[in-house]
């Protein structure tokens, strides 16, 4: 296996997502030793950030879901991205995303939905959640450590009460997370042999 470069390109309003973003870094790694993670904040990215991005063979998209869609730091990220576009630089790169909200739904389909499209507007290949979700019975409830406790698909979707990043998200959505990664650096890793 020659040697995998991944780029979790994210943006955090208040810690949670950075959180996830880690956790997200920090399972791409698990999988191989030969896989390298970048972790870069959009809404900072500088010349060698971009630099990174444009290398990379997998990017991880990660945004909080605000008011029912991406944070505008992150869509000014997208927007920045024409450059990519217009040369197809990032075509045929893996992607994947993830969102993080206060609400338990908090429409964070829609922030999916919307990575999903960026990285088909770049004709990137994306890659969406392998967990299953908890199957629970009668009034059995989802637990804060149950993995993929929203039942996502399209992405990882994580959520955070309204505390500290310290605290927030649970130990269920960060080890999604962590599986989320492993499962992208490994697909990366089958894309370039």
């Amino acid at each position: 296996m020659s040697n995998i470069n991944v780029v979790v390109a994210y943006h955090s309003g208040y810690g949670h997502t950075a959180k996830v973003a880690e956790a997200v870094a920090a399972g791409a790694k698990s999988w191989h030793t030969e896989v390298s993670v970048e972790v870069i904040k959009v809404d900072s990215i500088d010349e060698a950030g971009w630099a990174k991005l444009d290398k990379a063979q997998a990017i991880i998209f990660g945004t909080p879901t605000y008011m029912g869609g991406v944070s505008a730091q992150f869509k000014a990220f997208a927007d920045a991205t024409s450059k990519q576009w217009m040369a197809g630089t990032w075509k045929n790169k893996i992607a994947a995303g993830f969102t993080n909200s206060g609400g338990y739904s908090g429409d964070k389909l829609s922030s999916l939905q919307y990575l999903a499209t960026l990285a088909a507007q770049h004709s990137m290949i994306w890659v969406g959640q392998g967990e299953t979700a908890p199957h629970k019975q009668g009034l059995e409830q989802t637990s804060p450590d149950d993995i993929n406790r929203i039942g996502s698909w399209l992405g990882l979707m994580t959520q955070s009460n309204n505390e500290s990043p310290e605290i927030q998200p649970p130990q269920g959505d960060l080890q999604t997370a962590r599986l989320f990664g492993k499962r992208v650096a490994e697909i990366t890793s089958k894309f370039n042999k």
